[in-house]
């Protein structure tokens, strides 16, 4: 079981993610739109934190959670355009994935309470 929190693994998905789109060359618009989906889910997770409502905390993390499948596209597109290989597509997805997951779990619940 993973013990860090949504927006610790944001953190290192958008570090990550950072590093790859540094070496990727020529596709600025794709790279552009991931760095910004990706960092836009432990900003929006960060943010419920301090929400005003539990309203307003479940909406974050629903944007959140709409940030993580715009990554996952992006992550798609440049794996399809051959910009990264399976391994690097396969190791962030699978990390977005895990992200994901943890936003739906986390808004469902708060959506029961």
């Amino acid at each position: 079981m993973n013990d860090k929190t949504i927006k610790e693994l944001a953190v290192e998905l958008t570090v990550e993610t950072t590093a790859v789109c540094d070496t990727i060359k020529g596709r600025a618009v794709f790279t552009n739109q991931l760095l910004r989906s990706c960092s836009s889910i432990g900003a929006n997770s960060h943010e419920a934190k301090y929400a005003q409502s539990k309203a307003d905390f479940i909406n974050k993390l629903e944007i959140a959670l709409k940030e993580c499948f715009e990554t996952e596209y992006w992550l798609e597109i440049l794996f399809k355009v051959n910009a990264i290989d399976k391994i690097i597509y396969d190791n962030l997805n699978n990390k977005c994935g895990t992200i994901r997951r943890m936003l739906i779990a986390s808004v469902t619940t708060a959506k029961k309470k």
